[in-house]
Order: C-alpha cells, then sequence, then structure tokens
C-alpha cells in the first residue's frame, strides 16, 4: 500500500517545511499514541521576522531549544505561543518554552495561560502578519482548539484529527457528541473554507483535508455500530466491548480505546440506541 491511496494522502516524512508557512519540528517523543512524536509548529510570514509556535510540546530542554534555533536559522524571533490542548505531549513545555523565549502562552483552558490573553473561537491571532483564526473542535478533549491558516488553506487540528491512524475520545473530559459536531465543522471549512491541508499534532502532513475528515466520520460511524452490536451481542462492561470491537488492535493501545468506547456508550445512551447500564 502507498501513501497515495492512504486517507487524506498523508507526506511520506514527517518534520521539516510543510506550507509556505509552515515548519513541523519533531520533538523525541515517539510512542504508540503520539506515532512519530508531536509535531510542534513554527509559523511565519515569509518575510516577517517574528514567528509564532503552536503546541511546544513536552518539557524536553533539548527540543525546545531546538524550536528556537529552528527560529534562529530562519531569521525569526518567537513571539508567540499558542496550544491546540492541555495534554502534556503538547503543552508541558510551555512555560519552560515561555521562560526562554520570553513570550506568553494562549490557550482555551485558563489554567495553561501564561499572560493576560486566552483563546476562544472566533480569535483571530495575528503576529508579524500572520493571520490565524481559532476553530473550536472539543471532543478529543474540552479544551481541544484548531487553528486556521488562510493564506496556506492549511488548518492545524491537534489531536481532533492526525496524520496517521485516528484519535481518541478521551473520556469523561471528551464527549463524542461535540467530536463528531468539530468533525462537521472541519468537514464545512475544506469543502468552502478554502482548507486543503492539514497539519495534525502528530503523524504526517496531510494533502486532502477533506478526504481526510470525511474518513475520520465514516470511522466513527462504523466504531458507534460496532459498540451497539457488541452491547446487543452482551458485552456487558467497557473492558468487554473494547475486547469485542477492537481485537485486532494492539493490546497496547486498549486503555486508550476503552475511553473511547465509554464516550461511545455514553452516547449511544444519551440518544437512546442501548439501554442505560449502571456497568456502562
Amino acid at each position: 500500500m502507498t501513501s497515495a491511496i492512504l486517507p487524506g494522502r498523508p507526506q511520506p516524512t514527517v518534520g521539516g517545511p510543510a506550507t509556505a508557512r509552515a515548519v513541523c519540528v519533531l520533538a523525541p517523543n515517539p510512542s504508540p499514541m503520539t506515532l512519530a512524536g508531536t509535531n510542534t509548529w513554527l509559523l511565519s510570514e515569509p518575510d516577517s521576522d517574528l514567528a509564532v509556535v503552536v503546541d511546544p510540546g513536552p518539557l524536553d530542554d533539548a527540543h525546545l531549544r531546538n524550536v528556537i534555533a529552528t527560529a534562529e536559522a530562519a531569521g525569526k524571533r518567537v513571539a508567540l505561543t499558542l496550544l491546540t490542548h492541555g495534554h502534556p505531549d503538547h503543552a508541558e513545555g510551555a512555560a519552560r518554552f515561555a521562560e526562554l523565549t520570553g513570550t506568553g502562552v494562549r490557550a482555551l483552558d485558563p489554567a495553561l495561560r501564561l499572560g493576560d490573553e486566552g483563546l476562544a473561537a472566533g480569535d483571530v491571532v495575528t503576529t508579524g502578519g500572520l493571520e490565524l483564526r481559532v476553530v473550536s473542535t472539543p471532543g478529543h478533549t474540552a479544551d481541544s482548539l484548531s487553528f486556521h491558516l488562510p493564506a496556506d488553506g492549511a488548518v492545524l487540528t491537534g489531536d481532533t484529527v492526525l496524520g496517521r491512524g485516528t484519535t481518541i475520545v478521551v473520556h469523561p473530559d471528551g464527549r463524542l457528541g461535540d467530536y463528531l459536531d468539530s468533525l462537521r465543522r472541519l468537514q464545512v471549512m475544506t469543502m468552502d473554507g478554502g482548507v486543503d491541508t492539514v497539519l495534525p499534532g502528530h503523524g504526517p502532513v496531510l494533502e486532502d483535508a477533506r478526504g481526510a475528515v470525511e474518513y475520520y466520520l465514516v470511522h466513527r460511524a462504523n466504531r458507534l455500530a460496532q459498540v451497539e452490536t457488541a452491547v446487543e451481542a452482551g458485552c456487558l462492561t467497557p473492558a468487554q466491548v473494547v475486547a469485542h470491537v477492537y481485537y485486532d488492535v494492539d493490546r497496547a493501545l486498549w486503555p486508550a480505546a476503552e475511553l473511547s468506547v465509554r464516550a461511545q456508550l455514553d452516547y449511544l445512551r444519551e440518544h437512546g440506541l442501548i439501554e442505560d447500564r449502571r456497568s456502562f
């Protein structure tokens, strides 16, 4: 199988220049959950000496200094740090990065901010001529945001859409109904908002944003149907549902899969599609 026929048309490698305004600096934290590692995004207008960093990543001083060095090598200074959400592989290094760069940190969650400014849906962030539009995409977590980079026809999705595979809904903070709404919001952007490219929080850049989002929507519908079928077949606990539905998935990922299953069970129960069982 070649990358050309994978959902979203992923690029063959991870890291380095992605668009005219976006460079990925890959964090050295690979794992089954983080794929090749966290994608720290360095964004700037080509003729500007100011840059924005999205998701500085884990608390790894060498990585944080590498992000700064990458900016300086391009003749740029980091002027602002943004967070897609608060998971440690994206945000743990933010406070140290802010210390190293003398910048503020903007995030939806007030607990993650450094400075007076937060982020909210509809905000437009401008730095050195660069324009980023804040898009509300809860579901993976309650505080998940995406950033639309209109000049490049791209969207930075954090963990809402990954460059390979699919993400999890981190129950109970994440909610499946919210996640489906977020995917539909991104779908509309790929249809009439000029978004062609996904710059994900993990994995390769996706050159077919619409194809990726539509694949995610189909995947979620299929998983919901599988979970509902598992319950009808007699599965009584989330762990039993995971074993039934994710039997062909690496067992190291089952604890994460159980979070998504719990979110799916909540969704099915709330919509009257399964009985309200205490074990769920």
